[in-house]
């Protein structure tokens, strides 16, 4: 599937179950206008429209076109009297709670509501040269869809104040050493490390992948003991599923190869 949006282009591998999505603004270095917010969640609603069966889409690459991820929100749109606490958080809110893992796939600037929005996918991979940051105190307003809140969570409060207090670009080795991009590549192996990641997450058994995620998402929001009670009623199901099977079989079996269906 090839499906075009105004801001933004989708791409579906069936062979694979990997869906792609290019941020498609390139004159604006992909900012983020209204129209691009409400694409991005067009096309993720385009990809989950092939997954009647819960299974068929299991991993979702979101990159920018010609050579930027998105350098952040389109300030042409600020209106000078608008509330901070208006800001549009629908595409954000979005990824967080998209049913399988979402991959941002990092090159040029990823800025403000850019890396907001990297930050709201379940794993970062960056080019070395990429550039990241939260400038909006130069604005004289703070990273609104939780800028502060991902790095504190990702690294610590202190990272997070020190990058959205100076406003100053850090570099993807930065980025990576304080665990807000998982890895950094050479720009000519970008791609194909996130091609090979992604594909290895998409022939895992898809019911597990979309149970990690949950627990993953769940960790942020509770205490040890009570995450590890919802990780109960995340596995007691799995147990009964024809891919564990697939899975003690491998494991028992050196030369059997599992293939893992979802059910």
């Amino acid at each position: 599937m090839d499906t075009t949006f105004e801001t933004t282009r989708v791409e579906f591998d069936d062979s694979t179950g990997v869906g792609r999505i290019t941020l498609d603004r390139p004159d604006a270095l992909n900012a983020l206008n209204a129209r691009l917010r409400e694409d991005i969640v067009g096309s993720l609603r385009a990809l989950d429209e092939l997954n009647d069966d819960g299974i068929d889409m299991r991993v979702v690459v979101i990159e920018g076109a010609q050579g930027h991820f998105c350098a952040g929100a389109d300030i042409t749109e600020f209106e000078a009297d608008a509330p901070t606490a208006d800001v549009d958080r629908t595409h954000y809110r979005f990824i967080r709670d998209y049913p399988v893992p979402v991959v941002a796939k990092i090159r040029g600037y990823c800025l403000g509501g850019g890396l907001e929005t990297a930050m709201s996918c379940d794993f970062r991979f960056a080019s070395a040269e990429a550039t990241l940051g939260l400038p909006e105190v130069d604005l004289g307003i703070l990273p609104g869809a939780g800028g502060v809140q991902f790095i504190s969570r990702l690294a610590n409060p202190s990272v997070a104040m020190e990058i959205a207090m100076t406003g100053e670009h850090i570099s993807a080795d930065r980025a990576a050493e304080v665990g807000i991009v998982n890895h950094v590549y050479p720009e000519a192996e970008l791609d194909d490390a996130v091609g090979e990641f992604a594909e290895t997450i998409a022939a895992k058994p898809p019911l597990s992948i979309q149970a990690i995620k949950q627990s993953a998402n769940y960790a942020t929001e509770a205490g040890l003991e009570a995450g590890i009670e919802y990780d109960r009623t995340l596995i007691e199901p799995l147990f009964g599923t024809d891919d564990h099977e697939e899975g003690v079989r491998a494991f028992s079996e050196d030369d059997y190869e599992p293939e893992f269906h979802g059910r």
